[in-house]
C-alpha cells in the first residue's frame, strides 16, 4: 500500500502528463502533413516546455520515499511487478540515486501505468475526484 505518496500527487501527474503528451503540434509550412515530416513538428520545445518544467519541478519536489514509491507503482502499473509491491519498492529504492523525474518522464505511457498501478490498490482518480463533489 502506498505509504508516503497520496493518491491525489500520482493524480496530478497523471492529469498533467496527458496535457503534456497532447500538447498541440505545430506545423511546418513545407509540410503537407505529419507523416510528410516524418513527425518532426509534433510535440514541438515551444508547446511543451510549461507542462514539462511543471511536471519537472513536481516530481522532483516529492520526498525520496515518495519518489521511490511512485517508481514502484509506475513498474507495477507496467506490470513488471505483478502483485509484488514489496518487491517492486526494494527494486525502485536500489535505483534512487537515478533522477527520476527523467526517467519517468521520458515513459510516453507514464499516465497509463500510473493509472493502472493505482487501480492495483483499488485507486482511482476518479474516484477521489467523486470524493470532493
Amino acid at each position: 500500500m502506498l505509504a508516503e505518496l497520496s493518491p491525489e500527487k500520482v493524480c496530478f501527474i497523471i492529469i498533467k502528463m496527458r496535457e503534456y503528451m497532447s500538447t498541440d503540434e505545430q506545423v511546418d509550412s513545407d509540410a503537407s502533413n505529419p507523416t510528410d515530416d516524418k513527425f518532426t513538428a509534433a510535440l514541438t520545445e515551444s508547446n511543451e516546455r510549461p507542462v514539462l518544467t511543471e511536471l519537472m519541478s513536481f516530481i522532483n519536489g516529492l520526498n525520496d520515499d515518495e519518489k521511490v514509491e511512485l517508481v514502484a507503482l509506475c513498474w507495477t502499473g507496467r506490470g513488471d511487478f505483478e502483485n509484488d509491491w514489496a518487491g517492486a519498492l526494494g527494486e525502485a529504492r536500489g535505483r534512487a540515486e537515478y533522477r527520476t523525474a527523467f526517467y519517468l518522464l521520458g515513459m510516453p505511457l507514464l499516465a497509463e501505468y500510473l493509472e493502472e498501478g493505482l487501480s492495483n490498490f483499488d485507486l482511482s482518480c476518479e474516484d477521489l475526484e467523486k470524493g470532493r463533489l
